[in-house]
């Protein structure tokens, strides 16, 4: 993994495009690659037997919004945190800990200009 100066991303945003988030996603999270791969394979089968985007699309939003949490270690540290609590937490903690997970991905999509659906 890369590193960064303290409250600094470890990579630029990279262009919303399949190989510029591959490229990211080995740099930042290469444990994620095999999933990123999966994925994407499954996302591109969908859209030549359906003749429709939307899964490309779709696809590219999920993993550039993961990019963009990821490249962030703090913004990724409190991610898990919440994801955590949210698995382990009371009711009152893991509504907490989703509201906090929402907003971090609308920040992220917000951030990224892509749809959020």
């Amino acid at each position: 993994m890369t590193t960064a100066a303290a409250g600094q991303p470890l990579i630029p945003q990279p262009p919303a495009t399949a190989a510029a988030l591959r490229q990211a996603v080995s740099q930042i999270a290469p444990a994620a690659l095999p999933a990123f791969t999966r994925e994407l394979d499954q996302a591109a089968d969908q859209s030549r037997q359906g003749s429709d985007l939307a899964p490309l699309q779709r696809f590219i939003t999920q993993w550039a919004v993961f990019v963009h949490i990821q490249r962030q270690p703090g913004v990724a540290a409190d991610f898990r945190r919440w994801e955590n609590l949210a698995e382990v937490g009371d009711a009152a903690r893991a509504r907490r800990a989703a509201s906090e997970i929402g907003r971090i991905l609308d920040d992220a999509h917000a951030a990224i200009g892509l749809s959020a659906r």
